[in-house]
């Protein structure tokens, strides 16, 4: 382990968090990962591990790879002492902005007066983040794109207040981890999901009013539009619930209608049609190799 690395505290073991732990990892940067659920805590890290045997089947690192970067992951509970040597902490829990509060003022206590916060926020304010803490100098958004480890852009967000010692070191972090550093602005959803969400938002109003069925939907946007993956399952991929807490983000910061979540949307996650996470979503995720609609959503709608 190379000792002039940054030591990073990630908050958070769930998709994002330990996606992002792993990606430090593999660039031999040593990481706390913390939780307060300790079954959490192993399933984020058993996930990291059957990534890495992902990437070993493909040839892109060896099995000892593998040991080295597990190696560089220390699971914790102890917030207060996971904050003490960190030099840079990434929060990565759910898109709730009074989770968040919580978060920022917990690490803004327990940290160096020099570490600096960051949040894998996808839509929230990093000003008002910066807010909670007595350091707004220091907070910035570092929003990674799912799956991290694969994915080459992180969206780097400045607060109002947000230095610009505190964006160098956080776009130099990023080339660390041969990903590309892009700056945005501070306003709802960014660009990445200023732009997305409501090209989702519009997909899942079009199945609502009739204009055309889920697959045929994704097959337009995948074959028209050189999409990989079409929106509604994109949507599933995601997490309806991370989906229509990001609209709500958008339509409370901006007030315009237009960002109004689809009704069907807001119904699909009161009733438990999360997506993947839940395997049920506008697709039946119980078998990811050979996905099908969701013949209850269908015969409800």
């Amino acid at each position: 382990m190379q000792v002039n690395k940054k030591q990073l505290l990630i908050i958070g073991s769930g998709t994002m968090g330990n996606g992002i732990a792993h990606s430090f990892a593999q660039y031999q940067f040593p990481v706390l990962l913390f939780d307060t659920s300790s079954s959490s805590l192993q399933k984020g890290l058993q996930q990291i591990s059957t990534n890495l045997e992902r990437q070993i089947s493909k040839g892109s690192i060896s099995i000892a790879d593998k040991e080295t970067i597990l190696a560089n992951i220390t699971p914790m509970q102890d917030l207060e002492k996971a904050c003490a040597t960190c030099d840079v902490v990434i929060e990565a829990v759910p898109e709730l902005i009074d989770i968040k509060k919580d978060v920022f003022q917990s690490i803004d206590r327990h940290c160096k007066p020099e570490t600096i916060l960051a949040s894998n926020t996808s839509s929230i304010s990093i000003t008002k983040l910066a807010s909670f803490t007595g350091r707004p100098d220091k907070v910035v958004g570092m929003h990674f794109m799912n799956p991290v480890p694969i994915m080459p852009l992180v969206e780097i967000i400045a607060g109002l207040k947000t230095s610009e010692p505190t964006i160098e070191t956080i776009q130099s972090l990023t080339r660390e981890l041969h990903k590309t550093p892009v700056h945005t602005n501070d306003f709802p959803g960014f660009i990445s999901n200023r732009i997305l969400m409501p090209m989702i938002n519009e997909a899942i109003y079009s199945y609502y009013e009739g204009v055309a069925g889920i697959a045929e939907i994704d097959q337009i946007m995948k074959l028209g539009m050189a999409h990989p993956m079409g929106p509604l399952q994109l949507a599933d991929y995601i997490g309806l619930d991370v989906c229509l807490n990001i609209m709500h983000v958008l339509y409370e910061g901006f007030k315009n209608p237009k960002y109004a979540p689809c009704p069907l949307l807001t119904n699909m996650v009161q009733a438990g049609f999360l997506g993947n996470k839940s395997k049920s979503g506008f697709y039946d995720w119980s078998d990811p190799k050979n996905l099908q609609i969701n013949k209850l959503l269908r015969k409800n709608l």
